[in-house]
Order: C-alpha cells, then sequence, then structure tokens
C-alpha cells in the first residue's frame, strides 16, 4: 500500500471513511510532510501555496482532536480575506462530515457584527476568520477563546503584508499559552520568521518547493548617446513592462529630470533621493512597495536600505563610477530564486567603465540593440493607492479599512493589496479597476462610527 494513503495515519476510522467519500484517494505532498507532525502535536511551519492541498493539512488534525461534547473554541483560524475565510470554513465542514454538531463560524468585517454575536453566544467548536473582526469580538467581550489548543495563521505572509501584524499578536495574547500552532504561507521573508519564533515552541518547517536554484540576472547593455538616453531608457521601459523597476542616476538632478520625463511620457515614475522630506520618502516607498507605482528614479545613497522583494528590473541609467556599486545595484534584482533582469545604458565615453565592470564581475557582458526590443504601449500599475487621514491615533485598523472596501461586495478581498497603517494616515492598495468605488465607499462610509477623509493618489 502507498504511504500516501490517508489511511497510514492515526486517523480514526470516521475520518478515512469520509476522507474515501469526499474522493480523497493519496496525500498531496505538503499534507504528507505536515500531517504526521501535526498529529504528533508539533508546532510546524509549512512552506505552500494556494491549490496544494493545506486546508486538509491542517484541518484533519484540527478535527481529529476536537471534542465535539465540549462547546468551546477550540481551533481558531486566521485568513487574510473573507473569501479565503469563507472557502476554509467551508472545505472543513464537508471534512467534518464524519461527525454530527461540529459548528464552523466564520467571523470576517464586511458583515454586521450583531448576527456573529448571538451566533458566538450559542457556542462554536472553530472560528474561521480575518484577524480584525476577531479583534473586534476581542474589544466587545463577545468571544471567548481560552479553550482554544490549536491556531492556525493561513497565508501568513500575505496577512503580514496587508498590515495585519499587531492584530495577530494582540489576538495571541488572549491564547492559551500551551497549544499547538501551525503557520502556513506561500513565502518565508524575515518578518515570518520572527513572527514564527515568538509564536511558536520548536516549530518543524516541511515545504513542498524544490531547492531553488541559483539566482540568475539577465544583462544587457544597450549604447546610447546624450542626445538619445531618455527616449531610448523609454523604450527599454516600453519593452520590459515592469511591475517594479528602479532606475539609477549617478545625480539628483539626473533623477528629477527623468523621473519627469518619464511622468510627462504617462508611466508612473517618481524621483527618490536625499532631497525629499521623510514623510515623502516613507509615501512614494509605500507606493512602490504596494504596487501603486512601478518605477522608482533613484540614487545610490537613496536606495541604501530598501529592501524591496520580487524587483522586477534595474536599469542603470548612469554606470556608476565604481564597478562594485553596479554589482550591488543589480543585486537588487534575480532574489530568492528568482530571473531578473538587468539593463544598462552607456554612452561611448562609458565604455571603459564595463571593461571595470565585466573585471570585477569576472564575465563578459551581452549587448542589446534597440531596433530589436517590442514596441508596447503605456501601462499602468496594477494598484492604485488611496490615502486616508486617519491611523493607529483614531484607533484605526487594517480590519476596519478591509471592512469598509467589502461593505457592498462590489470589491471583493483579493482587490485589496497591501494596507499601511502609520499613527496619522492609512494607505491602502486597491485594484484600478475598482479605484472609483473604493474611493466611495471610504469617502461616503463610516469607520469607528466617523467618516475619514481620503486621497486618491495616482
Amino acid at each position: 500500500m502507498s504511504t500516501k494513503q490517508f489511511s497510514n495515519l492515526p486517523l480514526e476510522k470516521a475520518i478515512i471513511d469520509n476522507l474515501d467519500a469526499l474522493g480523497y484517494t493519496e496525500m498531496t505532498p505538503i499534507q504528507e510532510q505536515s500531517l504526521p507532525l501535526t498529529l504528533a502535536g508539533e508546532d510546524v511551519i509549512a512552506k505552500a501555496k494556494t491549490g496544494s492541498g493545506k486546508t486538509a493539512a491542517f484541518g484533519l488534525g484540527l478535527l481529529h482532536k476536537l471534542d465535539v461534547k465540549k462547546w468551546k473554541i477550540q481551533g481558531l483560524i486566521m485568513c487574510p480575506t473573507r473569501e479565503l475565510a469563507d472557502q476554509v470554513a467551508n472545505e472543513l465542514r464537508r471534512l467534518a462530515r464524519f461527525r454530527h454538531n461540529i459548528k464552523i463560524l466564520t467571523l470576517c468585517g464586511g458583515m454586521p457584527l450583531t448576527p456573529q454575536r448571538i451566533s458566538l453566544e450559542h457556542g462554536a467548536h472553530i472560528i474561521v476568520g480575518t484577524p480584525g473582526r476577531i479583534q473586534d469580538h476581542i474589544g466587545k467581550n463577545t468571544i471567548d477563546l481560552s479553550s482554544v489548543h490549536t491556531l492556525i495563521l493561513d497565508e501568513a505572509d500575505r496577512m503580514l503584508d496587508m498590515g495585519f501584524l499587531d492584530d495577530i499578536k494582540q489576538i495571541i495574547s488572549h491564547l492559551p499559552s500551551e497549544r499547538q500552532t501551525l503557520l502556513f504561507s506561500a513565502t518565508y521573508p524575515d518578518e515570518i520568521d520572527a513572527l514564527s519564533h515568538s509564536i511558536m515552541k520548536n516549530a518543524k518547517s516541511v515545504s513542498v518547493e524544490h531547492d531553488e536554484e541559483k539566482p540568475n540576472i539577465v544583462q544587457t547593455f544597450y549604447k546610447t548617446s546624450e542626445r538619445d538616453k531618455d527616449a531610448d531608457l523609454l523604450k527599454l521601459l516600453l519593452h520590459h513592462q515592469a511591475a517594479s523597476c528602479i532606475i539609477f542616476c549617478n545625480m539628483k538632478v539626473t533623477c528629477d529630470e527623468v523621473a519627469d520625463y518619464l511622468y510627462n511620457a504617462g508611466l508612473h515614475a517618481v524621483a527618490l533621493h536625499g532631497d525629499l522630506e521623510q514623510r515623502e520618502r516613507t509615501e512614494v516607498l509605500t507606493l512602490f512597495s504596494n504596487g501603486s507605482i512601478s518605477i522608482l528614479v533613484a540614487t545610490d545613497v537613496a536606495a541604501r536600505g530598501l529592501d524591496i522583494k520580487d524587483l522586477d528590473l534595474v536599469l542603470n541609467y548612469d554606470l556608476p563610477n565604481q564597478s562594485e556599486v553596479y554589482v550591488h545595484r543589480i543585486g537588487r534584482t534575480g532574489r530568492a530564486g528568482k530571473s531578473g533582469i538587468a539593463d544598462a545604458l552607456y554612452t561611448s565615453r562609458e565604455e571603459k567603465k564595463i571593461e571595470a565592470i565585466e573585471e570585477e564581475m569576472g564575465t563578459t557582458v551581452d549587448y542589446g540593440r534597440f531596433d530589436k526590443l517590442r514596441h508596447n504601449e503605456l501601462y499602468a500599475p496594477k494598484y492604485v493607492t488611496l490615502r486616508i487621514d486617519g491611523g493607529k491615533k483614531d484607533k484605526l485598523r487594517p480590519g476596519d479599512i478591509v471592512g469598509a472596501l467589502t461593505s457592498d461586495k462590489t470589491i471583493k478581498g483579493d482587490e485589496i493589496g497591501n494596507i499601511n497603517v502609520t499613527a496619522i494616515r492609512s494607505y491602502v492598495a486597491v485594484d484600478r479597476s475598482k479605484a472609483k468605488q473604493a474611493f466611495n465607499l471610504i469617502r461616503d462610509g463610516k469607520m469607528k462610527g466617523r467618516r475619514f477623509r481620503v486621497t486618491l493618489l495616482d
């Protein structure tokens, strides 16, 4: 018999029979790796994407140790969006059909609080919800989490991207310290590592991905002239249509000139240099990281310390005077096992710099031709950003913003991007196609019982 059979796990026969009836034949890789650990009571960090079978991977362990006769909340599952919470809850209900009277309740923003409060008064075994709404119920003393023995964070990286870290930590502070914690995430950035160390005990890590190959950066040098430099830069940008790009210039004044040229040409480009005030710099980086600005034009000093994930393209408008600086610039793409693109413009006066770069890297560079590039039309970033004149001092949280945006169901959870809540302002990225609806929902709706001024940044 295959080791991938669910029947090889220490699950009760009723669960196995139900899995057979549902057509669960063999375990997926993430189930095969995580379920034995979960059933043994271990804390588990699992790197797994949507569609990998992760709901069963964490759900079966939870259902296995559920005491149905005990009408207390025993399992808490946090998800980034209402859509995912509904999906997880529905799948859990299918997995729970082996026994009657298992109550699974969803608690998400954008829905009235009162019906949820009434349902909680009648008791539940498992809660599936978004951090903001769960925190709402904690604040109103309408939920008792003192009997939770299993905490599950689903799509943890996305919850952190959406700004839910503080909510998650506060919710966990209301849970018993003796519990099992399972963390599922498609990626494993430093923030996830830090969170897992603070909330888990001797966690075992599993991953369904193969060892990633060494990052590969495709570098191409294009010869230009001072007269044609801006136009040639635009050709490269339209050819690649990168969702995220940094263009490096050697001087601040050049950054401003290049950013103005690209903006007037119809692209979403912004300069980043030392003359910006801290508030302006923070706002520019927020818009870039949440996908509302696709192009940063920066000096080396301004870009120092930037931690930008998944940078698609690095463009050298000016070649640096030191070859090691070039290597550092292009190293911002092609990270975490992904391939990246690094293009450079050069004039005849800069050919000596290329020789130094080749010596620094120990390889020869490739040269490209502009007549081989695709002539694509102008493109826009996936998201736009709403700036809300309210933040932590107004007790505004990401869950409040998500609830306001999804209140009339015209905007789905997956059309909301990163949320960044600062002391006095909040930024939320929304799908460009829903910009007007999102603006109107925030402007005309209420959060924390009041209206907030909102600005569309585009």
